[in-house]
């Protein structure tokens, strides 16, 4: 087992009609994830771009679409991690919320992705 942090960002595809209810979802696992010993980053909402923004690498860069959500945690390491997803399984917190947001989840698809930092030259 690592003692390397697991972090991971989450994108989530939103549906526009379901804004509030993912609002609530974000809500739920922020708290739950803190709970059982993560730092939670939070969760990231599209918003319209700054006047100035222009790409730095044009023609090799673009916007992204606009119904994107990211969330972004981190766990110290993998045995935290690990007793995360064990108690998660079973706290009541969690089990109303898969029950509440399951059926009909307020975003369309999602995608995890597993991360590392890199090194710094200080």
């Amino acid at each position: 087992m690592s003692s390397m942090p697991v972090t991971c960002q989450v994108s989530y595809r939103l549906d526009p009609r379901k804004r509030a209810e993912f609002e609530a979802y974000a809500e739920v696992w922020m708290r739950l994830i803190e709970r059982y010993g993560g730092k939670h980053h939070g969760y990231f909402m599209p918003r319209e771009k700054p006047a100035c923004a222009g790409l730095s690498f044009p023609g090799a860069g673009r916007d992204g679409a606009g119904d994107v959500a990211i969330a972004l945690f981190t766990f110290p390491d993998e045995e935290t991690y690990r007793g995360y997803r064990e108690s998660v399984a079973t706290d009541p917190d969690s089990i109303a919320a898969n029950k509440r947001f399951g059926a009909d989840p307020p975003f369309r698809t999602y995608e995890r992705l597993f991360l590392r930092p890199l090194p710094r030259d200080e």
